[in-house]
């Protein structure tokens, strides 16, 4: 039995930016474009009404920002299971932290190979998020220069400590296959510290796993460079 076809909502202001998306995504069995807004506020209603699986969402857009419809809709619960992917135009921006401090599950370069656009959405489809390790070093690294939000940020103490070590792992972008790697455990009992971690801290996805790591002191540009080798 083929699996229901992945439903996406397309929101950028440019027309022939969404009608480049929508010809490509069309065109891939398994992905279906269900609506497209070019603004945010309109994207928003649109999401609501439709609750598709991904929204692929501009980060720049006249009247509202792209982050703002974005921490709109990861703040509505009828919602939760809808996964926002920002468009980006640059490989690293002043967004991009902020979008996921928002509640995006990762960006895309809006010149992407299409190939590489395809497995995104599939990969934030399922729940991943899709932040490569490079990026995740380069967003502490970017970051750590300022001071962690430690009064809006949970506490470390409602992790276990065996929690403590995936998150950190996690947060430098390694998959539940080598975070059992690395902590000589099985990808299962990985996934199951990973998943009691982001239940423990409201997290979304593995993508607000980062923002948790950065805002409680958890990873560092340090450890970051430190086990950037592995990741």
């Amino acid at each position: 039995m083929a699996r229901p076809a992945i439903r996406v909502v397309l929101v950028d202001d440019q027309a022939l930016m969404r009608a480049g998306f929508r010809a490509l995504l069309d065109a891939e069995e398994g992905i279906e474009v269900v609506g497209e807004a070019g603004d945010a506020a309109a994207g928003v209603a649109l999401v609501r009404d439709l609750a598709p699986d991904v929204v692929l969402m501009d980060v720049q857009m006249p009247g509202e920002s792209g982050i703002e419809a974005t921490r709109r809709i990861a703040a509505d619960p009828v919602l939760n299971d809808v996964r926002v992917v920002m468009l980006t135009n640059y490989a690293f921006d002043a967004y991009v932290f902020e979008a996921l401090r928002a509640g995006a599950s990762g960006f895309l370069l809006k010149d992407s190979e299409p190939v590489d656009l395809l497995a995104g959405i599939v990969v934030v489809a399922r729940g991943d998020a899709l932040l490569s390790p490079s990026v995740t070093r380069r967003l502490i690294g970017e970051f750590v220069a300022r001071p962690p939000d430690r009064a809006t940020a949970p506490g470390l103490e409602c992790l276990t400590p065996r929690e403590r070590e995936v998150t950190a792992l996690a947060a430098r972008g390694l998959t539940n296959e080598e975070i059992a790697a690395h902590m000589v455990i099985s990808p299962f009992t990985a996934k199951t510290h990973v998943s009691r971690a982001m239940t423990k801290l409201g997290a979304r996805d593995r993508a607000q796993l980062v923002v948790f790591a950065y805002e409680s002191g958890l990873v560092t540009a340090r450890s970051q460079e430190a086990g950037g080798a592995g990741a």
